[in-house]
């Protein structure tokens, strides 16, 4: 059996998105003859904990660590923040205004750690695993980012003993959405685009999540990109009520964070028009599970839906599945942002295994609105076109109350998303770059 080091920032008990991916692979790579060891921090920052996750961890797993430094306890002190208090990602504010103290440790975020604030841990961890490596060799090596840290320690070893190299970009570096909201200088973005670059072309696999993304890839330096989606774990799913739809509430449902980009604004607006029907606002249940940006409180309090919505900040892997499987739909507004085509957030591949209608707000024409096509699960209508998305909902409500909904998906294009056998597609690229 070979082995892979897999540099990752996110492990249990950390939990969120960014775990989830790499857990998976993780979990399923020696079916197909790979053993992992994974490199991770001892201390990290994360946005939340879930040691739920902990059951998903193959016995006697390797799991090497070091402590990293970040800056996150001055920041916190900078901005007025407590200790304890979780950093959100993707620039979600529960505030209506980023105050002056907030918008100067922004500027530093973008232009003093750079590629991110874990920068501080790429040195050590290159030394660390130069020796830790010496004496217990392996076949190939796995970054996956953000933070994009990961990648550049996995190209300090590659200069070092040249060892094969997969880089697995989860999310975009200099295109992701939230880039030109760094507030970077000229040389900040040359010196981002500088090293993105540098891994880019140092690394023998490039991987991301969607064909979009790949292709921005290539235009900016890579070599050819292999696309490896997310998706989900069959495990999570073996004692959910897969398809059941609840007949006393007409329950929409989102999971994760929804930033100020995916506030679906032309969503809450027909929400509001259609509760004008007294027995659809008695019926009308919103469940937000998850981080949410203050400018989605603000719509749903313009549109008189707060008594209708339930917040739910966080909730363990196992207990969102449970939560999200008793929905009549699942929400999905995607980042009304320039590179929206290639997004395909990780949730939607749950959303897929719950057997639940989808409702997509975004292009009609991007990666996502491709895989719900083809697995027949759901709707999509572009963020404003208003008679899309109120056609789309007064169907599934009169559906709803004729106990009736129709939902018949291609179960088959929906398998091609496990979590075991997309492993196995991460294990193909690996024995072509380990021969």
């Amino acid at each position: 059996m070979k082995k892979v080091l897999v540099i990752t920032y996110y492990w249990p008990p950390s939990g969120g998105a960014g775990v989830q991916r790499w857990l998976k692979f993780v979990k399923y790579l020696r079916s197909y003859n790979w053993e992992p060891i994974v490199y991770t921090p001892e201390n990290p920052e994360s946005p939340a904990n879930d040691p739920s996750l902990f059951k998903d961890i193959p016995g006697n797993l390797a799991v090497i660590n070091t402590k990293v430094w970040e800056p996150y306890g001055a920041y916190k002190k900078f901005v007025g923040r407590k200790k304890e208090d979780k950093i959100k990602s993707g620039f979600l504010s529960e505030n209506k205004t980023i105050s002056f103290t907030e918008k100067i440790a922004v500027w530093i975020r973008g232009n003093l750690f750079i590629p991110d604030a874990r920068k501080f841990w790429i040195k050590p961890s290159v030394k660390y695993l130069a020796g830790y490596l010496e004496k217990n060799p392996v076949d190939a090596m796995v970054s996956t980012g953000p933070p994009h840290s990961m990648h550049l320690i996995a190209l300090g070893l590659k200069k070092k003993i040249n060892l094969p190299w997969l880089a697995d970009f989860r999310d975009p570096w200099t295109n992701i959405d939230f880039y030109h909201q760094l507030m970077l200088t000229r040389s900040s973005d040359k010196k981002h685009k500088k090293l993105e670059k540098q891994v880019l072309s140092k690394a023998d696999k490039i991987v991301t999540v969607s064909k979009n993304w790949a292709e921005d890839l290539f235009q900016i330096g890579s070599k050819p990109v292999e696309v490896i989606t997310n998706g989900y774990d069959p495990d999570d799913f073996v004692s959910q009520d897969k398809g059941k739809i609840p007949t006393n509430q007409f329950t929409i449902t989102h999971i994760g964070s929804m930033n100020k980009d995916r506030n679906p604004h032309v969503f809450w607006s027909v929400l509001k028009e259609m509760c004008l029907d007294k027995k659809f606002q008695s019926r009308l249940s919103i469940n937000l599970i998850g981080p949410v940006d203050y400018s989605v409180t603000a719509s749903l309090k313009e549109n008189q839906l707060l008594e209708n919505t339930t917040f739910v900040p966080y909730l363990p892997h196992n207990e969102l599945m449970t939560e999200a499987a008793i929905s009549t739909l699942l929400l999905l507004p995607l980042n009304n942002t320039p590179n929206v085509d290639g997004i395909i957030p990780g949730k939607l591949f749950e959303y897929l295994a719950l057997e639940k209608p989808i409702f997509c707000i975004g292009p009609i024409d991007g990666d996502t609105a491709e895989i719900i096509i083809k697995t027949q699960t759901g709707y999509i209508a572009g963020f404003n076109d208003r008679d899309k998305i109120k056609e789309g909902m007064e169907k599934l409500y009169n559906e709803f109350c004729k106990a009736s909904i129709f939902y018949d998906p291609d179960r088959a294009e929906i398998e091609k998303f496990s979590r075991k056998k997309l492993a196995g597609d991460i294990a193909r690229l690996l024995n072509d770059i380990s021969r």
